[in-house]
């Protein structure tokens, strides 16, 4: 396998495996204080440089497509493993798991879709600052986002692999139809500036 690919794949893990500890940090504590807390996840993602869809999206450029998959793909194995570590918590991760994704399944994919770009915005906007060293962006946008009920598709991933497989088996279409609406959400929000305003 190409060394590139491979360290894409690595380093797309390791940084859902963060977002899936952030994950975990806001199930066990499904308040303010929980958001704030899901700041450590991306936070170790920049400070890393890890490989997070949604930290990736709004500075591909042409011909990156294909690697921005893999790097999604990647973030959602480490979700998973994560996920499977969650499920031995003696925390009721499950049952609050399944709460986020109800409210996510009667939201629809149209209007989740819709509010996903609004998590992609802040998403690039706070990465682009942090690699300018200010992190307060971020710190305040992950809280944000969170808190306007935003969906992230790589946190979203890691409730849902979270639930109780008898209710995801029951509702594996609408998942699935609403996990797309969140992904596409995200990529436009997070190439939101570029659409509007212009850039690379």
């Amino acid at each position: 396998m190409n060394k590139e690919i491979l360290t894409t794949i690595r380093s797309g893990i390791f940084a859902g495996v963060c977002i899936g500890i952030a994950g975990f940090g806001y199930l066990a504590e499904k308040s303010i204080v929980g958001a704030v807390l899901f700041s450590f996840g991306l936070l170790t993602v920049v400070h890393y440089r890890l490989k997070l869809y949604t930290g990736t999206a709004g500075f591909i450029k042409k011909g990156e497509l294909g690697t921005l998959l893999l790097i999604l793909v990647s973030n959602l194995v480490g979700c998973l493993i994560v996920a499977l570590i969650a499920r031995c918590s003696p925390f009721p991760l499950q049952d609050t798991a399944q709460s986020v994704l109800e409210g996510r399944l009667k939201t629809g994919p149209l209007f989740g879709g819709v509010l996903a770009i609004g998590c992609g915005m802040i998403m690039t906007t706070a990465v682009n600052f942090a690699r300018q060293g200010k992190n307060l962006p971020l710190l305040f946008g992950v809280p944000l986002f969170i808190m306007c009920g935003f969906p992230h598709c790589i946190a979203d991933a890691f409730y849902y692999m979270t639930v109780p497989t008898t209710f995801l088996a029951t509702h594996a279409f609408e998942v699935i139809l609403f996990y797309l609406a969140i992904v596409l959400g995200n990529f436009l929000g997070c190439n939101l500036y570029r659409l509007i305003v212009g850039g690379e």
